[in-house]
């Protein structure tokens, strides 16, 4: 399976720019929508960010039993050489289906080298993780999870290439996703140059109000000044 064509330079602006502006320059490009097909919520914790930005990538999704055997369930082998055979910069995505979901870990460190010795970036886990002192170790992988368990049951994988839902988030196979101390972003596939692009407009926003609000001395004059720009901004906006 392939990965969509999209500029490698869009993915190196949202990997600059990260989970939290990349959602502005959405809003930017298409106004607000629901954000369980828009953001992560606040269970999902960063336990390996990127090192010197978010890290940016095509979802391989899949569903996982850690503490119960299913009635069915896939071939771990046919999954890695899923895995294997994408084309881009591929993110593991993996939902805990069990019951209760996060009682045992979806990932541990045998699994994050793995993961990381087949292209993938990260893993980004609705449910729990282990051996997480060993994952550190793997380097230039990312992870984020909703949970830390230390062990697990029989451990299958039940469904691949799949949608899924991770912290409130719903993630489609091949989804566009940026990864950061914050959480996760999903970028539609369509509109992805232009929430780039829309990156650098909410960047220099921000930075222009940074430094009206850093000036010595700030005074309420300086204030009224900050609501007069933005009501500027807002009546050229609407024009």
């Amino acid at each position: 399976m392939g990965m969509p064509g999209i500029d490698p330079e869009v993915l190196d602006v949202l990997a600059r720019y990260g989970s939290a502006t990349a959602q502005n320059a959405g809003v930017v490009v298409r106004g607000f929508v629901p954000e369980d097909v828009d953001y992560t919520g606040p269970e999902l914790r960063c336990f390996i960010p990127g090192k010197d930005s978010a890290i940016v990538g095509f979802a391989f999704t899949g569903q996982m039993m850690p503490l119960h055997a299913p009635q069915q369930a896939l071939d771990w082998n046919v999954y890695y050489d899923e895995l294997a055979d994408l084309d881009g910069p591929s993110v593991v995505v993996l939902q805990d289906i069990d019951e209760p979901a996060g009682r045992a870990a979806c990932v541990g460190d045998v699994m994050a080298r793995r993961f990381r010795a087949l292209g993938a970036r990260c893993a980004i886990v609705g449910g729990s993780i282990r051996d997480l002192g060993g994952i550190q170790s793997v380097g230039g992988f990312g992870l984020w999870a909703t949970g830390r368990s230390p062990g697990h049951g029989p451990f299958n994988i039940v469904n691949m290439n799949c949608p899924v839902e991770v912290a409130g988030l719903r993630i489609a196979p091949n989804d566009l996703l940026v990864a950061d101390e914050d959480g996760v972003t999903r970028v539609p596939l369509d509109e992805a140059a232009a929430v780039a692009e829309a990156c650098l407009t909410v960047h220099e926003k921000e930075e222009r109000y940074h430094r009206h609000f850093s000036k010595p001395g700030y005074s309420k004059a300086d204030h009224e000044d900050f609501k007069r720009m933005v009501a500027a901004e807002a009546a050229r906006k609407a024009d």
